[in-house]
């Protein structure tokens, strides 16, 4: 049976112009989110709950400095296709958000770009700018919204000190990204480490 979890995160949304005809640099990674399948999530900002979602999906997105409208709608349709729930006869990874009729908070997460190969204190230099990253970010949501239900779909505050709260279902927690699929990775289905009472249905 699977096991829930209850976590409180802090949170502050802030991370270049880009031009969409410049090359985007090897070294640099592409758009980034961590999906949490949620039983509940919600933000505060300043006491006061600015959003809310029941059984769902809470992602934490983040924005490169070269990502573009691209990425944007790669990582919406990843995001509402990801198949993290199990079916009716309890096979696992079968059903996304969508197929659920599930809900999705998008909260913006620019510490994803966190560099911590120098000393113990990390560097965000990887993550976009906040003007450039905002336009961006509220690009995602906003497709995300016109993929699915707008009204099924919550969003933090930009730049705002929040507090998360969740109910992880599982625990399921993974991190997605825009980058091409390698040749040699034809997986669509997340592999992941599961209670083993999950793994073995």
């Amino acid at each position: 049976m699977a096991t829930s979890g209850i976590a409180s995160i802090f949170f502050i949304s802030a991370p270049l112009k880009l031009d969409a005809n410049k090359p985007r640099p090897c070294v640099l990674t592409n758009m980034k989110a961590v999906l949490q399948r949620v039983l509940s999530s919600s933000v505060t900002v300043n006491d006061q709950v600015v959003s809310g979602i029941g059984k769902g999906i809470l992602v934490l997105a983040a924005i490169g400095p070269y990502d573009t409208k691209k990425d944007a709608d790669s990582m919406a349709a990843k995001v509402l296709k990801m198949k993290l729930w199990p079916d009716e006869d309890g096979s696992n990874w079968k059903k996304s958000v969508q197929d659920i009729q599930g809900e999705v908070l998008c909260v913006s997460q620019f510490t994803l770009f966190a560099s911590t190969k120098k000393g113990n204190k990390p560097d965000f230099h990887g993550a976009a700018k906040p003007e450039m990253a905002k336009e961006l970010y509220e690009y995602f949501v906003s497709k995300v919204r016109t993929l699915y239900h707008a009204e099924r779909v919550r969003d933090g505050v930009f730049q705002a000190m929040m507090q998360v709260s969740l109910v992880n279902d599982g625990p399921v927690t993974l991190e997605i990204d825009t980058a091409p699929a390698k040749k040699e990775s034809a997986a669509t289905t997340p592999t992941l480490s599961t209670p083993a009472s999950e793994s073995a249905k």
